[in-house]
């Protein structure tokens, strides 16, 4: 499993179920556009914080980015 891959791909997925972009969303979890972009594209790891603020402001528990539906 490419857990980068995996994360980027359910971020996008949870961030495109509430419907807004990825620059309110960055707000939202107060983060960089250009930063949940490159999560979205699987070119960035990123820190537990960061995990738990993407999940807060996805309004998830932070297990179900983590979950390979493919």
């Amino acid at each position: 499993m490419d857990i980068v891959r995996v994360f980027g791909k359910n971020v996008r997925k949870y961030r495109m179920k509430l419907g807004i972009s990825q620059e309110k969303f960055a707000e939202l979890a107060g983060l960089h556009r250009t930063y949940i972009s490159d999560i979205e594209r699987f070119q960035r790891s990123i820190s537990l914080d960061n995990i738990q603020k993407i999940a807060d402001a996805l309004q998830i528990e932070t297990y179900l980015l983590f979950i390979d539906e493919e």
